[in-house]
């Protein structure tokens, strides 16, 4: 078990490096290949990762894999290691599948461009990054790929920044994930104050023991990192103009992997929403519910098929919001999984 959890970021982590180092000597189509494969071969690791967890019983379905130790600095003991458990593999799960597809889709939706190795080498930085997110066994590390796939985003975005409406867009969602960051950076402050630890086995355990005052900061922070991330009222203005980008990123980043990070991540803190003050998750499952209505409005007035994705995709987390304020974690989730999918691979039928 501890052999494959490593692996599973270990993969596009490999391959963010060799392309960086021979992707212009391998060219068109090697490099896209090799960056399929090293995605691939994380999928791989994930399904072997989730057998291997669905052997175990229910109460033991938790690992803790430990790199080394990074940051021990007086109070603050922070390990590199990885949390392998039915959430963090499920969107391990979802993560690699999609962007193995979508790799592949690249291959030929890319041709000929003259940053073809380059593009692949966003692509398996931005998966890194995604799965250091959701593996990470504390909150430093999330925040770690938590920025990693905003800074990708920024880099797919405007990949083609000639044109004036791609840089602007990747401005645009720069800036505005910027908001939710500190949202983010804030709760985890609060936390390590409260608790003196931002290990995630260590929040669960002491969690009960929050003040409530010191809980309702600590989620409505997160809350705000979530919006940022996830595209909720008002943070939500980025997404729709994301979607000049290369198609392959409104599929990857915009509709699939990336805006799902913010309810990952109260998800996994849900025991601190649960010690926060009872308006906490009415903020939340109503800021949800108007953003999903308000985004499938405007949906519905739009004629470009990508503009219809995206305000979708928004109305859609939205939903996701909801439940989670309604304290159904796994409704919120079994929503996540099939419906980001769908039109992941929808929205690759656009041409370039």
């Amino acid at each position: 078990m501890n052999d494959l959890i490593w692996l599973i970021p270990a993969f596009p982590l490999a391959g963010f490096v060799l392309l960086v180092v021979f992707g212009r000597r391998l060219g068109e189509p090697l490099a896209g290949w090799l960056a399929t494969a090293m995605v691939a071969g994380s999928f791989a690791a994930s399904v072997a990762t989730f057998f291997a967890l669905q052997g175990e019983t229910v109460h033991e379905r938790a690992y803790t894999v430990t790199l080394w130790d990074w940051l021990p600095v007086g109070g603050l003991q922070v390990d590199f290691g990885f949390l392998a458990d039915p959430l963090s593999i499920t969107m391990c799960l979802f993560v690699t599948g999609i962007a193995t597809l979508i790799h592949l889709y690249s291959i030929g939706y890319m041709h000929g461009d003259p940053k073809f190795s380059k593009f692949f080498v966003y692509l398996n930085l931005f998966v890194f990054s995604m799965l250091m997110l959701v593996l990470g066994d504390n909150m430093l590390i999330t925040f770690l790929g938590w920025e990693g796939v905003g800074a990708c985003s920024y880099f797919l975005i405007s990949f083609w920044f000639t044109e004036d409406a791609n840089a602007s867009a990747g401005k645009k969602a720069f800036v505005t994930n910027r908001i939710g960051d500190f949202g983010f950076m804030v709760a985890i402050f609060f936390t390590f104050g409260a608790l003196g630890t931002i290990n995630y086995t260590g929040i669960v355990a002491a969690s009960p023991s929050l003040a409530t005052t010191t809980a309702t900061v600590i989620a409505a922070m997160l809350f705000l990192g979530a919006c940022g991330k996830s595209a909720q009222l008002p943070l939500y203005v980025w997404l729709p103009d994301a979607m000049a980008g290369p198609t392959p990123v409104s599929a990857l980043i915009h509709a699939a992997t990336m805006v799902t990070g913010g309810i990952y991540l109260l998800a996994r803190m849900n025991p601190v929403i649960a010690e926060a003050s009872s308006w906490v998750p009415w903020m939340i499952a109503i800021v949800g519910a108007l953003t999903a209505l308000f985004a499938a409005t405007i949906a519905v007035a739009q004629n470009d098929i990508k503009k219809v994705l995206a305000y979708s995709t928004v109305s859609q987390l939205g939903f996701m919001f909801l439940a989670i304020g309604s304290g159904a974690y796994i409704a919120a989730l079994f929503h996540m999984i099939p419906t980001p999918s769908s039109r992941a691979c929808c929205s690759s039928a656009p041409a370039r």
